[in-house]
């Protein structure tokens, strides 16, 4: 058989966190005919993970990483950057769920979150590229106060805890008074998603995984092994992981059971000394919105300077596509946004917008599964790539060695995907549900 890979990745904009690093070295291509014992395709946080977690299992194993464009240029360094240990339903008004299925989710988002700790720490990535110093849920409505109050309550059932602070205490983290409330947990880790994901990829390769940048997959055969087509080689190996989100259904695969979301950012010009001074507050802190629809906000320490990054809005897109004008679109969105919460910086320019794939689920559950004998999927991870991600790369490669575990157990348990209805209802349902969704966030937004 022999899988034609319909559509590549296709990204809008910067990926605005890997422009703040030093350029890159040349990227390594495959050239000719190359031999593995694993392909992983994708070097995100699902492709990397699993080939750390190969490398773990099997340690002599040859295992190859195949990346479309260069580490961190997709959406890996496209996100806010929060690996979130709690319940984050994006569906859900206030991020909760079950009871018994919110506290199996919170075990999986820690080990994948320990995980993703033992590799920072193992290839020396600091505090800038791995923080795990918890999160604020901020609220700057009464509804998005109550929220917070529901959710706190939910967590006090699991049993874990939380802190509201009040609108003094934000004020005095963020620097604006913008916000009524917040809710702190401890747990979630705050990362620079470019540094993380390129300081894996070149730890990785120290310890002899061998990562190809600009080599996308343009089809996928097998007759005996595997064998993974590029622009300028091949690599042929008994076991590939397909490690792509959305685009596994590029490959033919979950076709009309996922749904195709972007999600639009825009990162300010570096504060000068007087702004940094007049904006007060904490040096650092990271956001969420109190309502899912809402406004995330970061103010971080970049190496030019302090800088604030605001993503909301959310468009669905089956074509997994958007162009430019998409970008320029929410644009004033997110200077809106800016300007409400920060007045007194009425100066700053934003200096990077662009927008990131997601890949959804109706069900909101991801598919960790062999799709094809010996091709395994570690995908949809339902707009929480960094932990979710990392969690079903650590499990496709332990289904791909026959290491059992629980998680795993689990995750096979699951359902697939639901399926979507056809394309047109779902298009105009979806546009409909997040034009909704995002109106009642109000002033969250």
């Amino acid at each position: 058989m022999t899988i034609t890979v319909t559509k590549l990745p296709v990204d809008p904009g910067p990926a605005a966190w890997n422009r703040l690093l030093p350029d890159p070295s040349s990227a390594q291509t495959v050239e000719g005919d190359i031999t593995a014992d694993f392909i992983v395709i994708g070097a995100g946080f699902a492709g990397l993970a699993a080939a750390r977690r190969l490398a773990q299992l099997q340690p002599s194993a040859r295992i190859v990483v195949l990346e479309a464009c260069r580490v961190a240029d997709g959406p890996a360094g496209r996100n806010s950057g929060f690996m979130i240990d709690l319940p984050h339903d994006l569906a859900s008004s206030d991020y909760g769920g079950g009871l018994a299925e919110d506290k199996a989710l919170t075990d999986e988002n820690r080990h994948a979150i320990n995980f993703a700790a033992d590799m920072a720490a193992d290839f020396g990535l600091g505090r800038d590229a791995f923080n795990q110093c918890g999160k604020i849920n901020a609220a700057a409505t009464l509804k998005g106060d109550q929220h917070n109050r529901d959710y706190a309550a939910h967590l006090s059932q699991m049993g874990e805890p939380s802190q509201m602070l009040d609108a003094n205490a934000m004020a005095a983290i963020t620097g604006t008074s913008y916000y009524r409330s917040g809710l702190f947990t401890a747990g979630t880790a705050v990362i620079q998603p470019a540094a993380f994901v390129r300081g894996l990829a070149d730890g990785l390769s120290k310890q002899g995984v061998q990562i190809f940048e600009d080599s996308p997959v343009t089809a996928l055969g097998r007759s005996g092994d595997w064998v993974a087509t590029t622009p300028r080689g091949r690599v042929t190996a008994p076991k590939v992981i397909l490690a792509v989100n959305g685009h596994l259904n590029s490959f033919g695969f979950l076709r009309g059971r996922l749904m195709h979301v972007f999600t639009y950012a825009s990162m300010t010009r570096p504060l000068s000394d007087a702004e940094a001074l007049t904006l007060g507050g904490h040096e650092i802190w990271g956001l969420t919105p109190a309502d899912p629809m809402g406004t995330t906000v970061r103010k971080f320490r970049a190496m030019d300077g302090l800088r604030i990054v605001v993503r909301n809005r959310f468009t669905y897109d089956p074509s997994m596509e958007v162009g430019q004008r998409g970008i320029e679109n929410v644009a004033r969105d997110h200077d809106r946004a800016f300007a409400a919460r920060f007045p007194m910086l009425s100066g700053v320019s934003m200096d990077y917008r662009w927008g990131g794939r997601l890949c959804l689920s109706r069900n909101n559950v991801s598919s960790v599964r062999e799709v094809e004998t010996d091709l395994y999927s570690a995908c949809c991870q339902n707009g929480l790539g960094t932990v979710r991600g990392t969690l079903s790369g650590m499990l496709a490669a332990e289904l791909a060695t026959g290491t059992p575990s629980t998680r795993l157990d689990r995750a096979l348990a699951s359902k697939e995907p639901s399926k979507l209805p056809p394309q047109l209802i779902a298009t105009l349902g979806a546009k409909a549900v997040l034009k909704w969704k995002e109106w009642q966030a109000g002033a969250e937004l």
